[in-house]
């Protein structure tokens, strides 16, 4: 495991101003920045914990010239708006009181506690801005060494907390558990009908972060075997879940990034009534509906003419069908889709009056360039000379 010294992340302008503006021992670098830092992992978004009260933070970034935007303020954050990132700044907290959705919280003085209230070890790890050393209170370093994932005290505790850790957990299983915790698989399952209390879009964001990651299949396989897909995900029955597995396989082999909403796809039946139940709720964006439904509406021609399906398609929803149907999408990664060249007014000029025949004939021409795969416009002139006589024109 790395240590913080060779993080890029830490030599950020921005950081060393935010840590002169607060104080250094007034601010800790805190959960996935460090965690990943330690693991060698490149490092986008930065969060800090500190001992200073909001609308001290905001005064001392005031003063030295720090924009700040009060993006959680109830619940101690402040995000500090920096040349080369924001990083949300937070008061240290515990809870008071939990529901499995909401916390109530009050500000706390020590940085353990802080770290008490969070859901795993290997999210609980701060550094020092200035020396990085790491402050561990849960043995967060050994169990990212071996890669397990464990909650901050009883699994059940913690869940019960938030249930929303439920989902949370399985993600970073996938991410960086090399052993299953038996404690918390069967906390899992055991509470699993609480997910039924979130939000759907805390549900949608965390399948689809799931979804998102190199290889989930094991995960979700897991997750249906116990009982925890079925309550945010009931569409998605064996032959499904196999589906997805074979998905991630083809866009590995076929030089594919991982993507979520075709792999949410890859488990729900292909029915656009199922997708657009699906869609609407969890609370998906009109392009993820979009999606969701045109890949459902696949089917066994789709691989005849791939380029073709991805014109009148587009490539996006064309690759989609084509992995989830099992054929090559390959031919169209970074194929850029042709403008059909010919227009209406080069008919009416070959004598054809306007109107309802022009339509005709550039559709008879454009439905022959696609099955030719798009040749030249040279190509175009005789395809129109055809269709013309043809149609007697």
């Amino acid at each position: 495991m790395k240590s913080l010294q060779s993080a890029e992340w830490t030599r950020r302008e921005g950081l060393a101003r935010l840590t002169e503006a607060l104080g250094a021992e007034n601010l800790r670098w805190v959960g996935g920045a460090v965690r990943d830092g330690l693991l060698g992992v490149p490092v986008n978004d930065v969060d800090a914990a500190t001992t200073l009260l909001p609308a001290e933070v905001i005064a001392a970034c005031a003063r030295a010239g720090i924009r700040t935007v009060p993006t959680g303020i109830e619940h101690g954050t402040v995000t500090a708006v920096l040349k080369d990132g924001p990083v949300e700044v937070t008061t240290l907290r515990r809870d008071i009181a939990t529901d499995g959705r909401r916390a109530t919280i009050a500000f706390a003085a020590e940085w353990r506690e802080d770290a008490a209230r969070r859901d795993f070890t290997i999210n609980a790890l701060y550094a020092h801005p200035e020396t990085l050393a790491i402050e561990d209170f849960f043995g967060g370093r050994d169990d990212l060494a071996a890669g397990r994932v464990r909650f901050i005290g009883a699994a059940r505790a913690r869940i019960a907390e938030d249930h929303l850790r439920i989902l949370r957990y399985y993600r970073f299983q996938t991410r960086f558990g090399a052993d299953l915790d038996p404690e918390a698989e069967d906390a899992c399952a055991e509470l699993a009908h609480t997910l039924k209390g979130l939000s759907r879009e805390r549900i949608a964001a965390e399948l689809l972060a799931l979804l998102a990651l190199p290889d989930p299949h094991a995960t979700i396989a897991r997750m249906r075997a116990r009982g925890v897909l079925g309550v945010i995900l009931p569409e998605a029955c064996p032959p499904q879940v196999a589906l997805l597995g074979r998905v991630i396989a083809a866009e590995a082999a076929q030089g594919f990034a991982p993507d979520p909403v075709r792999r949410l796809a890859a488990l729900l039946p292909p029915s656009p009534e199922v997708a657009e139940t699906v869609a609407a709720r969890l609370r998906l964006s009109k392009a993820q509906r979009a999606r969701l439904v045109a890949a459902a509406e696949r089917r066994a021609e789709d691989a005849v003419h791939p380029k073709g399906l991805a014109y009148r398609l587009t490539p996006p929803v064309a690759i989609d069908r084509l992995l989830l149907g099992g054929a090559e999408a390959a031919a169209l990664k970074g194929w850029e889709v042709p403008a059909f060249p010919l227009k209406g007014g080069a008919v009416v000029r070959r004598g054809v009056t306007a109107g309802p025949a022009v339509a005709r004939i550039l559709q008879a021409v454009e439905a022959r360039w696609i099955a030719e795969d798009f040749p030249e416009e040279s190509r175009i002139e005789t395809l129109l000379t055809e269709e013309l006589a043809r149609a007697g024109a």
